[in-house]
């Protein structure tokens, strides 16, 4: 399918079928949209958590952009032997993919990739995994964004994957899906990371990175709901500046499983605001985790989103935010929470 090269007007995602070959997702690996431009300089370190600016520090020597400011982490101590590979641990919104993008912006390199797990898991499903290694093979730095823990098998491929292209030189920053600190919760995943990484831990330096969620800092915690009338004005007015998407949730829910998540930003393409109808709890995790994919996608697309039905931070049932993708979702409504009040 040919995507609608319209500037104004509406579509309906479920009429979209895009594909997305193996060339097009390796150019897609680069920092989303409102990372473009990040840099060490424009992250600003809250006081009240000291370890953001540690992070910071470190993270600059890592990437050889520059000495930390005078009476930095490395004040009273000679820099420490970095190793090939950093982990940024911590809440979400405490800055993570901020700083991920700047590494990848500072590190003087020829071939660097900035990619979320699953877009480089996706690669190797669709190069298979020796083309894969082949392909970065040499490559100066990966950046891996939101390292999923949940699924064995791609968490033991994305390893070997890592181990591999360490021997040869390249060096590694990743972060992980954490939850906030809330509810007793345990507050960050570096143990469960360098558990289930095992092979690769000792390739990694843990960095800690504490704070509070800077989507919520100013809002409530809900998502935004519109009446009919509120959302029809909404999505008249978006339609007259830019190209928005009105779709039923349930219609959207199931179109998704039709399209592999690796192409989910193409559905996205030109694309100024998304619109779902009718927005319902989830009955089936497959269908929730899928959403969630979608709009991680929405989210590094600065997509603001509009809808009527249950508050988009309820789609998620209690037994579903009990399981084993609990970290998911919470991270889905921290997003949910931000594009709705965009």
């Amino acid at each position: 399918m040919t995507v609608s090269t319209a500037r104004t007007g509406i579509v309906h995602l479920v009429e979209r079928t895009p594909q997305l070959a193996g060339a097009e997702m390796v150019a897609a690996l680069v920092p989303p949209p409102q990372f473009a431009d990040a840099t060490f300089d424009t992250y600003c370190a809250d006081p009240a958590f000291p370890s953001q600016q540690q992070a910071k520090d470190l993270l600059i020597a890592f990437s050889g952009a520059g000495q930390p400011a005078k009476g930095g982490f490395f004040r009273k101590a000679k820099r420490p032997e970095l190793k090939p590979g950093v982990y940024l641990d911590g809440g979400f919104g405490v800055g993570k993919t901020h700083l991920l993008a700047s590494i990848y912006h500072a590190l003087p390199a020829r071939r660097k990739y900035f990619g979320s797990f699953i877009e480089y898991t996706a690669l190797v499903g669709a190069l298979g995994y020796q083309n894969t290694v082949e392909l970065f093979r040499g490559a100066d730095l990966l950046c891996i964004d939101e390292f999923e823990l949940d699924d064995p098998g791609d968490t033991m491929v994305m390893t070997r994957l890592l181990g591999e292209l360490v021997s040869s030189g390249t060096r590694l920053a990743a972060t992980s899906n954490t939850p906030p600190n809330a509810l007793g919760e345990g507050r960050f995943a570096a143990q469960d990371f360098l558990r289930e990484i095992h092979a690769m831990a000792s390739s990694f330096q843990t960095i800690r990175i504490d704070g509070t969620d800077y989507r919520h800092r100013a809002v409530d915690g809900h998502a935004a709901v519109l009446t009919d009338p509120q959302y029809e004005a909404a999505m008249a007015d978006a339609a007259a500046s830019g190209l928005a998407s009105d779709d039923v949730f349930g219609d959207l829910v199931a179109h998704l499983a039709r399209v592999h998540p690796s192409r989910y930003i193409r559905l996205l393409e030109g694309l100024t605001a998304v619109g779902l109808r009718d927005v319902a709890p989830f009955e089936d995790q497959s269908a929730a985790l899928r959403f969630v994919a979608f709009i991680d996608r929405v989210y590094d697309a600065e997509l603001p989103i509009r809808a009527t039905g249950v508050s988009l931070d309820l789609v998620f049932p209690e037994e579903m935010l009990a399981g084993g993708y609990r970290k998911k979702y919470l991270r889905a409504i921290s997003r949910l929470v931000a594009s709705t009040l965009a």
